[in-house]
């Protein structure tokens, strides 16, 4: 249930193009994930409606802060004003941080689901779990030894080949 909860969320707030990923940018995008980096959108054709994301992300923050403000409320309201005061700037805090928080989040999961469906397109025939690893490695020594982007692809198949049968 949190998982498709979580995909309509992401559904919502991107838009994404009907382009294909292309071979070498979701190398360069997997190659960024796996880093723990943030991948650029457009190398993964898509991009926030931030209109559609403030509306989202302001309905997450109702959903969560309403019930607790409803039961706070009688006992703030019987306390210190700057305890009040304070109170509020903290919360304040609190949601503006989260957006920031809440946008990284989604763009990391969208980030990951566009490789995955440009991977079953560009890698049919490894999973995308136990190869995206190795083809990282590939990738970074392809870069090393100056391959041309006409013969990326050709390599690097031969490398996955070879090291598939070497764990035969």
């Amino acid at each position: 249930m949190l998982e498709k909860f979580k995909q309509k969320i992401i559904n919502k707030i991107f838009i994404v193009s009907k382009q294909p990923v292309l071979f070498r940018d979701l190398l360069e995008a997997n190659s960024l994930y796996n880093e723990g980096m943030l991948v650029d959108g457009a190398k993964l054709n898509f991009r926030f409606n931030y209109a559609r994301t403030y509306q989202v992300y302001s309905l997450l923050v109702a959903i969560v802060f309403l019930p607790i403000l409803l039961i706070v409320h009688n006992y703030l309201t019987k306390i210190d004003t700057h305890i009040s005061i304070i109170s509020t700037a903290i919360v304040t805090s609190v949601v503006f941080i989260g957006f920031d928080v809440f946008k990284v989040w989604v763009r990391k999961e969208m980030s990951q689901k566009r490789i995955k469906e440009a991977w079953l397109v560009h890698f049919p025939y490894f999973s995308y779990e136990k190869y995206s690893k190795i083809v990282d490695e590939i990738y970074l020594q392809s870069i090393k030894e100056n391959i041309s982007k006409n013969d990326l692809e050709q390599y690097l198949l031969e490398k996955l080949v070879s090291q598939r049968e070497l764990r035969r």
